[in-house]
């Protein structure tokens, strides 16, 4: 594997990470409305959106993404980073790719003074979860959500 480069979305890189999220989509068994991905697609290329995508690139060939926003926190006088979305592809998995997503993302948050970095997944992710274990233990919390 050669050295991976991680870098914010840029819109040229629409088809490549279309294609990842898309395998993301079917992981997760959720089939999303084409309309949906690309006002996702929409807001990750808007400078005024909170939510941002990292990529990871192993050579020119998109590895993996993590999408996050930050905002505002009642528990920190400041702001927090909530990575919404972490995805390797599946032929760069058990290299490091997530890792480095990761660990991107604590440069960043560190970097802009963010307070802390949180995220959710799937109780049955089991790989995931050996992963996010490695950086913190769980702390608890279980989620609720109510689609309006």
């Amino acid at each position: 594997m050669s050295k991976l480069t991680i870098r914010d979305a840029t819109p040229a890189d629409e088809a490549p990470w279309r294609t990842l999220w898309d395998a993301y989509l079917d992981f997760y068994e959720v089939d999303l409305a084409p309309g949906i991905t690309a006002a996702t697609w929409a807001r990750l290329m808007d400078p005024t959106s909170p939510l941002k995508a990292r990529l990871a690139f192993n050579g020119d060939r998109l590895a993996g993404f993590a999408i996050q926003q930050n905002h505002p926190s009642s528990w920190v006088a400041g702001d927090d980073c909530y990575l919404e979305d972490l995805y390797v592809d599946a032929s760069a998995r058990g290299h490091g790719t997530g890792r480095a997503l990761i660990d991107d993302l604590i440069a960043l948050a560190r970097e802009k003074g963010w307070h802390r970095l949180y995220w959710h997944t799937d109780h049955g992710n089991a790989r995931a979860r050996a992963l996010y274990d490695s950086y913190t233990e769980t702390d608890g919390h279980v989620r609720y959500r109510i689609p309006l």
